[in-house]
């Protein structure tokens, strides 16, 4: 089972078991407020016995949902654990990215720095980058270009680093998306209904 469906799912069944104790909760309330004024040894008696089984029956279904919401708590640490791992990921890429682009930006630099002649679209991702740098490159270059053309020494000229096109920025899933996708690592624990829950309990209307 997927998590983000089993969450889904233990989620209502918590919140069928914190309805179904809210109104035995209400009944007990009532029984004890009826006990307080009952008038004679046998009501009391009898309004004690209801309240007992109430509270007997509140406990079961205590111990029912905490199984759940412990199995809750599971999810919920695998859940992250997904999420973290998608967003490192991530990260990593985008760290790996943005070394090779600053080696490209750097790269630039360097071959302007030597008077050679780079597209201008190369100029631009440089200029970009740090404009200060780029001015400073172009007034090296052209120093070391005047002196490569009283020497003799032919231009070099270099293609773009960055292709003919930009590529495409990758696509990343999301992170909630692959979190709540995963498949849980353990099955939890059997769905009981609160009615079912409480068959071994008497609770009398």
């Amino acid at each position: 089972m997927k998590i983000g469906e089993a969450q889904q799912i233990y989620r209502e069944q918590v919140k069928a078991y914190q309805e179904q104790k809210r109104m035995l909760s209400e009944r007990l309330k009532q029984v004890q407020e009826r006990r307080e004024i009952a008038q004679n040894d046998e009501e009391k008696s009898m309004f004690s016995k209801d309240a007992a089984i109430l509270e007997l029956s509140i406990k079961e279904l205590n111990e029912k949902q905490e199984e759940y919401q412990d199995y809750l708590s599971e999810l919920a640490e695998q859940h992250s654990a997904y999420w973290n791992a998608a967003v490192a990921e991530q990260q990593a890429d985008a760290y790996e990215k943005y070394g090779e682009e600053m080696g490209k930006i750097m790269e630039v630099a360097r071959r302007l720095m030597k008077g050679a002649r780079v597209p201008q679209a190369d100029e631009k991702k440089l200029m970009d980058f740090s404009y200060e740098l780029y001015q400073a490159a172009k007034t090296t270059g052209e120093m070391v270009r005047r002196q490569k053309e009283q020497e003799g020494k032919e231009e070099e000229e270099y293609d773009t680093l960055w292709g003919d096109e930009e590529k495409k920025e990758e696509e990343y899933e999301d992170p909630q998306e692959v979190a709540e996708n995963a498949t849980a690592a353990n099955e939890g624990p059997a769905l009981v209904s609160p009615e079912d829950a409480l068959a071994g309990v008497f609770v009398e209307e």
